[in-house]
Formats: C-alpha cells, structure tokens, sequence
C-alpha cells in the first residue's frame, strides 16, 4: 500500500502532473522543463526527485546533460499503469496544449548557453 500512496502523492501536484505530460513527448534536461513550465530550477529539480523515487521518471546521464524520460513502469505496477492511462489523459486541456506548443521551439543548447 505504501507505494501506491507514493505514486498518487506524486501525481498530486499540478506541476509534476505537467512534468510527465512534456515527457510523454520527449527526454528532457532540467533546463528545457524549467523553461517550459516557468518555474524555478531547484522546484524543477524537486519535483523530478520525487517522480523518480515514485518511479515515474529516469535519469540518464550523458556528458554534461542529465536528460529525464518517463520510466518503463518495470518498478512499481502502479507508476506503470498510471502512466499507461496518462497518456491518453488531459490531451485536451488548454493548460496541457499551451504547454506542448510552448516545449516544442525549445532549444537545449540556446536554454544553456544562457546560463553559462
């Protein structure tokens, strides 16, 4: 029971909700979700902690970059059908649609540069 109660705290925030949305459609950095959802880097950082402890989101390092996906579900069955069903969820929720059309023209390395 404990680690159902896990997956639906984490699915108990707006933003993380978001969060999992823009990685249906791609692996992203910390930077090109922080840009997409106007929040700040470390409640980005925050939020994708607590989706990978749920074992909803990955991490994947590569060079500089540590790029996040959505897990294949293979921990936790009910992070696996959560997700499952999320995909088909809230595909036409202005809010969502906004956000896909406003991740779409970011940039990794123009994100980046920035802050360097």
């Amino acid at each position: 029971m404990e680690e159902f109660i896990m997956v639906m705290k984490a699915l108990s925030d707006p933003n993380r909700v978001k969060l999992l949305k823009l990685l249906q459609k791609r692996e992203m950095c910390v930077c090109e979700i922080q840009a997409a959802l106007g929040i700040a880097q470390p409640t980005v950082s925050k939020h994708l902690k607590i989706l990978e402890v749920a074992g909803l989101v990955v991490r994947k390092k590569e060079g500089l970059w540590a790029n996040y996906s959505l897990s294949d579900g293979s921990r936790s069955p009910y992070a696996a059908s959560l997700l499952g069903n999320l995909r088909h969820w809230l595909e036409d929720d202005p809010k969502i649609m906004e956000l896909f059309a406003r991740s779409e023209g970011l940039c990794r390395s123009e994100l980046c540069r920035i802050r360097e």
